[in-house]
């Protein structure tokens, strides 16, 4: 385990009580206990406050079965935070005048061009719109690859060409009009940046990111060389290795998901995101962190980061969720504190979870999107509640949010279980606690930093005829059938 002289404030690993977002107020674990229960090996974790790192834990091992501890230089995939440090780089570029986030991208691509879109649409697509997941591209993520897999180049990717095993990047919304997490469009930007650049992705980011920052272990790449020193192996949802016999997947796709690195890197450059946001100066023009940390309607995401709470409690944060990789990393604008959690397990972004809450629990962090369950009378929970609730169509994407794409499912079925309630989806069954007389959270339902809430409407007569689904600000209705 590996600390810092700032550990006071914050708490050493072994003293933090993880819990689950959703609790009683009774559940509380050790850290050890919870990686052996996901069957996470290694746990790479980075406390910041005031914006400077307050402690580093590097936690079990990077190989189960073998003494290979994690250290604050432990190389680990990252997935989808890629795009945090890619968008990052993408406003280096702007800032020195080679791109500009609202000019149309094929201004700059020479090898490949974005398609018209639905019914020969031919508007602009911007990074602006790519980066906030605006843009009406398709492709949520992509697959990882085993050893010895032959890997695609950046055209096969963008061509659906094999041996890519992603379907053609298409534009399938009109731009700017929904919000659509999408890889495919972290495509365009990386082919955006090579093309304006001359140079290969990695090669820009080395230059204008990794070094200036300090960034010695990070690399945009499809997988380290095999004889690479202190890297993470990757573990299914049991906790036994994969990928053999190297030890770890290939992720050609690098602006999306290539990102390797380490917690102190990537403390780095959540640091210096952060500082250049509250002050001139930084690493960027605070004009552009300013642009970066403001949210791109519709949804919630600003430019490569995911925003949340509000005043003192506002953070930009993001996830990455490959098979045997899961990150997490948040900064909090008003105050400089922050979190990096790395894990090598295929559980461990629900090890992530509660380690976030366990964290913010230890240093009293505002804005807490934790739900505590009162005790709701069992005969509050009304029979009429039960029914099947159909989405409602031509909802306002400005309105829905994040939800409109996000959440999937265009029927919900309330069902009377015992003194509870359980909602149907998709042939899928999960168990509903209430949180009122007539709201409810899925346990284990995931939303970027929110809990998704179902609430019952009652109308004027008494009965239910609407089920909304809540997730911090955006809502989406469904109508009783």
């Amino acid at each position: 385990m590996l600390s810092s002289p700032g550990l006071a404030k914050a708490a050493p690993a072994s003293d933090l009580r993880l819990r689950p977002t959703v609790h009683t107020g009774t559940e509380r674990w050790s850290l050890g206990e919870r990686m052996a229960h996901y069957g996470v090996p290694g746990v790479a974790m980075a406390v910041m406050r005031a914006g400077k790192v307050a402690a580093m834990h590097g936690v079990g091992t990077r190989i189960a079965g073998r003494a290979a501890p994690v250290t604050a230089d432990t190389l680990f995939s990252v997935g989808s935070v890629s795009k945090l440090a890619s968008a990052a780089l993408c406003l280096k570029l702007v800032a020195q005048g080679v791109l500009d986030l609202d000019r149309d991208v094929n201004h700059w691509l020479r090898r490949w061009r974005v398609p018209a879109g639905p019914q020969g649409d031919a508007g602009a697509v911007t990074l602006r719109m790519l980066l906030s997941h605006t843009g009406g591209i398709n492709i949520h993520g992509f697959a990882d690859y085993l050893p010895g897999a032959p890997l695609p180049d950046i055209l096969q990717t963008l061509n659906g060409e094999g041996p890519a095993k992603n379907p053609s990047i298409a534009r399938i919304d009109r731009a700017g009009s929904r919000s659509r997490y999408s890889g495919g469009g972290y495509m365009i930007v990386q082919a955006v940046i090579e093309d304006a650049s001359g140079e290969y992705f990695d090669a820009v980011a080395r230059r204008l990111l990794f070094d200036p920052l300090g960034m010695t272990r990070s690399r945009f790449a499809a997988s380290p060389a095999e004889d690479s020193a202190d890297i993470a192996h990757a573990h299914d949802d049991r906790g036994r290795p994969v990928a053999l016999p190297r030890g770890w997947q290939s992720f050609p796709e690098l602006a999306p998901s290539g990102l390797w690195t380490t917690m102190r890197d990537l403390s780095r450059l959540i640091l210096a995101l952060g500082d250049s946001y509250r002050r001139p100066g930084g690493f960027l023009p605070q004009e552009l962190a300013t642009e970066m940390m403001t949210v791109v309607a519709p949804g919630f995401n600003g430019l490569g980061v995911r925003l949340a709470g509000e005043g003192a409690a506002r953070i930009f944060h993001h996830a990455g969720a490959n098979d045997s990789y899961k990150a997490y990393v948040e900064g909090n604008l008003a105050t400089g504190d922050g979190l990096v959690v790395l894990t090598n397990g295929a559980r461990g972004d629900v090890l992530g979870d509660e380690i976030r809450n366990a964290v913010s629990d230890a240093c009293r962090w505002p804005g807490d999107w934790s739900v505590a369950l009162p005790a709701i009378p069992a005969a509050a929970m009304r029979d009429g509640y039960a029914g099947t609730y159909r989405r409602r169509e031509g909802q306002d994407p400005f309105v829905t949010g994040f939800l409109d794409t996000g959440f999937s499912a265009d029927t919900l079925e309330l069902l009377r279980t015992g003194e509870g309630f359980s909602v149907r989806s998709k042939g899928r069954t999960r168990k509903l606690a209430a949180v009122s007389t007539s709201s409810f959270v899925m346990p284990d339902g995931y939303v970027p930093a929110a809990t998704l809430i179902l609430k019952v409407a009652r109308v004027g007569d008494g009965t239910a005829g609407h089920l909304l689904a809540i997730a911090g600000d955006d809502v989406l209705i469904f109508d009783r059938v």
